[in-house]
């Protein structure tokens, strides 16, 4: 049983050293400029590919995550309610919230709640 593991362990490492050697001199080593450039139907692209977005927008996105995650967190804390000791799942509890609602006083006191 021992063998046979090691002689399919021998043999992957055999095969993926011959796939490394094979990567190794078979890359490309000369780029085209062309090839690398974006092409859109024959003609130069006419604007830069990123669009630009507002700092508030992303600061709320990353807001609405942690506290998406953060509820996500408590909606089945109740179901474990039944496994656990009460303490210790009301002692989660009260941390989780107050997390939340100190995260939430920070953003408003700092008024990157403000949409303008």
């Amino acid at each position: 049983m021992m063998i046979t593991t090691f002689m399919i362990t021998f043999i992957i490492l055999i095969l993926n050293g011959l796939y490394m050697v094979v990567l190794l001199f078979n890359t490309h080593k000369f780029h085209d400029r062309e090839k690398n450039s974006p092409f859109e139907c024959g003609f130069d692209p006419f604007s830069t590919s990123r669009i630009s977005f507002s700092v508030h927008f992303f600061s709320i996105m990353l807001m609405f995550l942690i506290f998406d995650v953060e509820i996500s967190v408590l909606i089945p804390m109740p179901l474990t309610l039944s496994f656990t000791y009460f303490n210790i799942w009301g002692l989660s509890a009260i941390l989780l919230i107050f997390i939340l609602i100190l995260g939430l006083g920070l953003e408003w006191k700092e008024g990157s709640m403000n949409w303008k």
